[in-house]
C-alpha cells in the first residue's frame, strides 16, 4: 500500500511528529495513551511510542556522530547511508539523528507485510515504494534510503536508483555508519560520520531516470568516501 492519494492522521494533541519531545510524567504519558490522545502520523509512526522507547535506545545504542552540523535541523531531506548484513545501520542512525538535531528519521525499507510490517511503522519506518518516499519528503520529514547490503561492513552498497528518483530537487546528504571495533564488531561506541550535501540537483517531481542514476552513483561514492575515512 503506497501513499500517492489522500492520507489521514489522527490529530497532533500537542506532539510534533517531526521533532522529539518531552513525554512528561509517565502516569501523565500513560493516561494519553489509555484516552486516546495520542497521534499516528500518516505513514504509520507512533511519535509517542518513539519517544517512550529512546531512553532505552541510549542505553542499547553508544553512537559518535561527526560533522552533527551537516545534518538539516528542519525541512525535507533525504540521508543516504551505507548497509550492512543486517539492520544494525539503519537503528544507529535514527539513533544518531535524533540525538544530534532532535528529529525523527524516516527509515525507508519496511516491510511491507501484516504485524510486523505495523510494528516497524509505528516506530519511523516508512515502505520502500517511491511513492512513500516522495509523500515523506513532500511533508517536510527527514528520511533515510539504506544502500543495498554488502558482504563486507566496509562497503557501499548498490544505490535504490528507484527510490532516488522519488527524492530528485530534495537535498540529499551522504552518511557513514560504521562500528567502532575491529571486523565490523561494535566493541566501542558506533561511528555516524555526516558528509557535505551533494552538489547534484534536479527539479522536484522530475522523472529523469540519467539523473537518479548519477545521483545514485555520486552519492555511492561519497558515503565510500566517508568509510575509508576521507570527508568528500
Amino acid at each position: 500500500m503506497t501513499t500517492d492519494g489522500p492520507v489521514r492522521a489522527l490529530p497532533p494533541f500537542g506532539i510534533d511528529v517531526d521533532r522529539t519531545g518531552s513525554l512528561g510524567s509517565p502516569a501523565t504519558a500513560l493516561a494519553r495513551r489509555l484516552g486516546g490522545r495520542y497521534p499516528i502520523d500518516p505513514f504509520g509512526g507512533d511519535p509517542q511510542l518513539q519517544d517512550a522507547l529512546a531512553p532505552f535506545a541510549d542505553l542499547l545504542v553508544r553512537v559518535t556522530v561527526e560533522h552533527p552540523a551537516r545534518l538539516p535541523a528542519r525541512g525535507p531531506a533525504l540521508l543516504v547511508a551505507n548497509r550492512g548484513l543486517g539492520l544494525a545501520e539503519p537503528a544507529v542512525l535514527a539513533t544518531a539523528v535524533r540525538r544530534a538535531v532532535g528529529r525523527r528519521l524516516r527509515v525507508i525499507g519496511a516491510p511491507d507485510v501484516p504485524i510486523l510490517g505495523d510494528l516497524v511503522r509505528k516506530l519511523g519506518a516508512v515502505m520502500a515504494y517511491p511513492a512513500d518516499l516522495r509523500a515523506v519528503l513532500r511533508a517536510g520529514h527527514m528520511a533515510a534510503v539504506p544502500l543495498g547490503p554488502t558482504w563486507l561492513r566496509a562497503g557501499a552498497g548498490t544505490p535504490p536508483t528507484g527510490l532516488l528518483m522519488a527524492a530528485l530537487g530534495y537535498p540529499v546528504v551522504p552518511v557513514a555508519v560504521r562500528p567502532g571495533g575491529p571486523l565490523g564488531l561494535p566493541l566501542r561506541p558506533w561511528v555516524v560520520r555526516v558528509g557535505r550535501p551533494l552538489a547534484l540537483r534536479a527539479p522536484r517531481g522530475s522523472a529523469d531516470p540519467l539523473a537518479a542514476a548519477e545521483l545514485g552513483e555520486a552519492a555511492r561514492d561519497a558515503v565510500q568516501t566517508l568509510l575509508d575515512g576521507a570527508d568528500p
